[in-house]
């Protein structure tokens, strides 16, 4: 059994209520220390009254950071022993969940960088370089103390809040149950390599515990589903990170045969378990023939267990992966399944099952079905004419958009509701330094004052 204990401003905690880790199949994996709310308002008003740290000892300390996440020992793991771990437990295939950590390790270096594209040109980061008798803009924090609710569907959403440290806010982390692991390993990072105590935390904690950090929090980012967004979306002090929706959208003179790649790629990469990975596939015209090729593409993928490099597919207990395709079968009535509910459980025959694509050919532009999204391949695929305009596109994550027509794309850009347009062949889970996932965090994080020297 793997020993987590929280991370507090005075070392480790390990509390009386602990809660066993499993892997997808059951076995026990860890013993998890789950703080009670009265330790973390503790712990986090210690972090509030802390000064951050100098600019260059934060860049410094988030680019030694990177490599100590891909080098050191934590927890009793070193970097592959993690990775096993985190993918038995989480169902994502080992080799994504590599691929992923060490994208973790390249975010966090790049942290400082990551930021820079969303501070407006006008604004400076230090009022000392304001010569006298400039009027400018300084970029400042909204607050002091940035609580993190983390989702435990892939190690790659940690690379998103060592941005707060970058811009000097304190940190509290509550890790997700279902993989507490690339949490517990990057604060431990972070704090070899020269944070302190009180400018980062590992909180463990249950839904009350989880309420604390909220309240204790000046500001705080939030993964979760649509009570996630139910809960919180109102709001303004709560970053939500919610479903993704995201979709592919191919106008009339497109051939589908030449992105028949990218599109079952945008389905199934990262084992279909991200927000940015394909739910729905719009076609103007007959949406048939392409909803027949990327079923016979995506049946070929083998079931294979979550610790075979070859895994393409994510796991789950052989009941939730039932439960799964009961939901499937239920929300697919009415439409034509090319790949449907009755196969999608892979009995791997150890308590665990792989959950095979599921690809289904709507008869209407319905909003409910190309808005199911679900943690494996399983794509909605339907035709779409102008007339049906962009409702059935909005509330998306990305929009893949094939195309050669500007006012469609001009039109997506303009939706308020769409949050990233990729026009072309480009997968919908691609990403880089200095691009937006749903906005920049610095732009929730941060705002810009009026300075006069």
């Amino acid at each position: 059994m793997i020993d987590l204990p929280g991370l507090g401003c005075s070392g480790q905690y390990r509390s009386r209520k602990r809660e066993i880790v499993t892997d997808t199949a059951g076995a026990p994996v860890a013993e998890l220390s789950i703080a009670p709310p009265l330790y973390i308002a503790r712990a986090m008003a210690a972090q509030r009254t802390t000064t951050p740290l100098p600019a260059d000892q934060r860049l410094a300390a988030l680019h030694k950071a990177g490599a100590v996440f891909a080098t050191s020992t934590a927890a009793g793991l070193d970097f592959e022993s993690y990775i096993r771990v985190a993918s038995r437990v989480s169902g994502l295939p080992i080799a994504v969940t590599r691929a992923q950590a060490c994208e973790v390790s390249e975010s966090v270096v790049a942290a400082f960088d990551a930021i820079q594209p969303a501070r407006p040109v006008g604004a400076v980061s230090d009022w000392e370089t304001v010569q006298p008798g400039q009027a400018t803009a300084i970029w400042s924090r909204r607050g002091e103390l940035f609580g993190v609710h983390a989702s435990g569907n892939a190690p790659g959403v940690h690379g998103l809040w060592p941005q707060a440290l970058a811009m000097g806010y304190r940190v509290a982390v509550r890790p997700s149950r279902r993989e507490p692991f690339t949490a517990h390993r990057l604060v431990t990072a972070l704090r070899e390599a020269g944070f302190r105590e009180d400018d980062v935390t590992y909180l463990p904690t249950d839904h009350a515990g989880a309420d604390e950090i909220i309240a204790s929090a000046d500001l705080a980012l939030v993964y979760g589903g649509s009570d996630v967004v139910a809960k919180y979306g109102g709001d303004g002090g709560v970053f939500v990170n919610g479903p993704g929706r995201t979709k592919i959208l191919l106008t009339a003179e497109q051939d589908w045969r030449d992105h028949l790649e990218v599109i079952v790629e945008s389905i199934a990469r990262l084992g279909g378990m991200a927000c940015v990975n394909t739910t729905a596939v719009l076609v103007e015209g007959d949406a048939a023939p392409l909803a027949s090729a990327i079923a016979d593409r995506l049946s070929t993928i083998e079931a294979r267990p979550p610790d075979d490099e070859r895994a393409i597919l994510p796991t789950q207990s052989i009941e939730s992966a039932r439960a799964v395709a009961a939901f499937v079968a239920a929300r697919a009535e009415g439409t034509t399944a090319l790949l449907g509910a009755d196969q999608i459980v892979a009995d791997l025959g150890d308590g665990r099952a792989a959950l095979r694509p599921a690809v289904h050919l709507l008869t209407d532009l319905d909003p409910g079905k190309l808005n199911t999204e679900l943690p494996f391949p399983c794509v909605w695929v339907a035709s779409w004419q102008r007339t049906d305009g962009l409702g059935p596109l909005r509330d998306s994550l990305v929009v893949g958009a094939f195309t050669e027509d500007d006012r469609v794309v001009d039109d997506l850009l303009a939706e308020p509701t769409i949050a990233n347009v990729y026009r072309g062949p480009v997968p919908t889970y691609y990403t880089a330094t200095g691009l937006p996932h749903d906005g920049f965090l610095a732009d929730f994080l941060m705002r810009t004052k009026g300075f006069v020297s």
